[in-house]
């Protein structure tokens, strides 16, 4: 089968459009800019596998990063959408998706956003989108975090208004959406457990692992060489260590 030409094509859309076919502009673009960096990009990646691997064992949420959400009151798709560099859904399953429709998903909207600022976007961050993740997508937990300055801030939605949250003593901030804390870490943002435990990559969780047992096989070793220079000093005594009493 020969491939369409380009007039063939033209003419089934003026033939579309003569019926009253309505078809979606073909050139949407999101409003939000590129990722800046590749500290930007490397955080959002370091946010979403954290907690994928902190909650391994849950199926009742999605995690993402720098996708589109859709929101449009006439579920339209070409309108009312933004793109934050990092959220959280609760209570919905876990599955890959292009794209979060909120539509389709029971009008759920992300429980947890975090924005990653730069020069390009800290204004929109700070201003237009704590709006809308305020008075419309209801967003408990939102926060900014600027990699390049190490500037972090936090919300929660109160009565219908964001209140600032206060750091610990530590300079973390507590989200009750996913019950950790927040903070810096090697300039890094970073999860911490609510007594203050850094979430472990899996990678760290495996050296951790590996520093554990090499710390047990140390100590057992330590342990059998006292255990046969006693022998040893025993048996120098005139005294069998292996004799029953």
């Amino acid at each position: 089968m020969s491939s369409p030409t380009a007039e063939s094509v033209q003419a089934v859309l003026e033939e579309a459009k003569t019926n009253g076919v309505c078809f979606p502009p073909g050139d949407l673009y999101s409003n939000e800019p590129p990722l800046e960096s590749d500290l930007h990009r490397d955080q959002i990646d370091l946010l979403i596998r954290l907690l994928r691997w902190y909650w391994q064992q849950r199926q009742d949420f999605y995690v993402s990063g720098n996708l589109t959400v859709y929101y449009s009151p006439y579920q339209r798709k070409s309108e009312d959408f933004r793109g934050p560099d990092f959220f959280v859904v609760l209570g919905t399953e876990r599955k890959p998706r292009k794209s979060w429709v909120v539509w389709e998903e029971e009008g759920k909207y992300p429980n947890v956003i975090i924005e990653l600022l730069s020069d390009s976007t800290a204004k929109t961050d700070r201003g237009l989108k704590k709006q809308i993740y305020q008075d419309t997508f209801r967003t408990p937990d939102y926060f900014w975090f600027d990699p390049n300055t190490l500037e972090l801030q936090g919300f929660h939605l109160l009565d219908g208004q964001y209140q600032d949250l206060q750091p610990n003593q530590q300079g973390q901030l507590w989200s009750q959406q996913l019950n950790l804390y927040l903070g810096i870490h090697n300039r890094e943002l970073r999860f911490f457990t609510s007594e203050g435990q850094l979430i472990p990559t899996p990678e760290e969780a495996a050296q951790a692992s590996k520093a554990i047992a090499e710390a047990e096989r140390q100590r057992a070793e330590a342990e059998q060489q006292r255990s046969e220079k006693l022998a040893a000093k025993l048996r120098a005594l005139g005294i069998d260590p292996d004799a029953e009493a």
